[in-house]
């Protein structure tokens, strides 16, 4: 089992993810048009050489799954029940095609699941970077984890 069991995290254990994913246009392209999002801002090339920009930025919620995805190897494959919920998102720089992401997380809190005794609930903090070192994304995320079999 990659992932880890509710009893190996700590609070104040930091991982820092080895992968790292370099985002193409066609991953932007193809995540807004899997998720109908048509904003000129992510689309159309010609629009965005009138912004602040001059190209199209990646979807933020592409680049929030990229930054949480890369931590799961790490830290929750295979040993999470559900995600109960992600608070306090931010995307404090704007991600382009071309830019090379990873991933740290941080874990925030443990506790013990009062309804299942076969699991309990470690909130971890993800934050996401570019290959310059500029955090992109912040996020914080609740997750249900699986209890070491006995």
């Amino acid at each position: 089992m990659a992932g880890r069991w509710f009893e190996q995290f700590a609070e104040g254990q930091v991982f820092d993810h080895e992968i790292r994913r370099t985002v193409t246009e066609a991953d932007n392209m193809w995540f807004c048009n899997a998720t109908y999002n048509p904003a000129a801002i992510h689309i159309d090339a010609e629009y965005c050489r009138t912004t602040e920009f001059g190209q199209p930025l990646v979807n933020s919620i592409f680049t929030l799954g990229l930054v949480i995805g890369l931590s799961v190897q790490d830290t929750t494959l295979g040993t999470t029940v559900a995600n109960l919920g992600m608070t306090d998102t931010r995307f404090p720089k704007p991600v382009f095609a071309g830019d090379t992401l990873r991933s740290r997380t941080t874990v925030v809190e443990v506790r013990d699941s009062r309804s299942r005794p076969t699991a309990g609930i470690v909130t971890l903090r993800h934050q996401g970077f570019n290959q310059r070192g500029d955090e992109v994304c912040i996020c914080t995320r609740q997750a249900l984890m699986l209890r070491r079999p006995s």
